[in-house]
């Protein structure tokens, strides 16, 4: 198998997970598509790789519309789309009793419907080539529940969920889907939390030396995405948990 000339779109690519996963997969010959709200971030991701066929397009995933632009765009370009890596997730920490009605809606737009809004684009198509394959990055809270992250934990429960639906819908039209689950990644997502103390303690974490066995990199994540999309395809890998080493839940 080869990611050579593969035609894979990514919401949320323009840090971390995303941004690391676009990279990797131009580097092997894939045909990428980014898409996130920070278009200079993409512009300067398709400037580091100027041999790479990338296409760059903003895109705000809870707009259906736009994300159905990003696919629209990809098919005009590429001729199709092989993967879609729903990437794009923020991570507010509250517990439930402060009652953050915006941050819970905001979840909910970003994580969840962000998602229902990729697949609502990219499927049709995919049903027309008859194959493809559908990715979106999870958590291991999405497995586990913690104080303060339970509102977090519901909308990676319902993404778990989603794709297990997609995948029993569109298993006979050749269709894979995949969920990626990562502990704590050194990526931009603490600085969505609001709650002064978590962002504070998550920021330490982040950018502590020495975290290597309890915190991995978003290239180590990118190297699992691009196992999955590089599958037989009679073979789907539908659920990778992805924890360092040293972390306990």
């Amino acid at each position: 198998m080869s990611l050579q000339d593969k035609v894979v779109v990514i919401m949320g690519a323009s840090s971390g997970i995303g941004a690391a996963t676009a990279k990797l997969l131009a580097s092997k010959g894939a045909k990428v598509t980014i898409a996130a709200r920070r278009m200079n971030r993409l512009e300067e991701i398709k400037q580091a790789n100027p041999d790479s066929d990338i296409l760059a397009v903003e895109a705000d995933v809870t707009k259906a519309k736009e994300v159905q632009n990003v696919v629209d765009q990809t098919v005009a370009k590429f001729g199709r789309v092989d993967a879609l890596y729903n990437n794009a997730g923020i991570m507010p920490v509250n517990n439930l009793d402060q009652i953050a009605q915006d941050e819970w809606q905001n979840m909910l737009d970003i994580n969840v419907k962000g998602v229902l809004n990729g697949i609502a684009a990219a499927l049709p198509v995919m049903k027309k080539q008859k194959s493809g394959h559908i990715i979106t990055t999870s958590s291991v809270l999405g497995y586990e529940v913690l104080p303060g992250y339970a509102a977090y934990s519901g909308t990676k429960y319902a993404v778990r969920a989603i794709m297990e639906g997609l995948r029993q819908e569109e298993h006979q039209n050749n269709i894979k889907t995949t969920i990626i689950a990562p502990g704590s990644v050194k990526t931009e997502l603490y600085k969505s939390v609001n709650n002064g103390a978590a962002h504070d303690g998550l920021e330490k974490v982040m950018q502590a030396s020495g975290t290597q066995m309890t915190s991995l990199n978003p290239e180590e994540i990118a190297q699992a995405v691009a196992f999955v999309i590089d599958t037989p395809k009679n073979m789907a890998v539908n659920e990778m948990v992805i924890r360092p080493t040293g972390q306990e839940v």
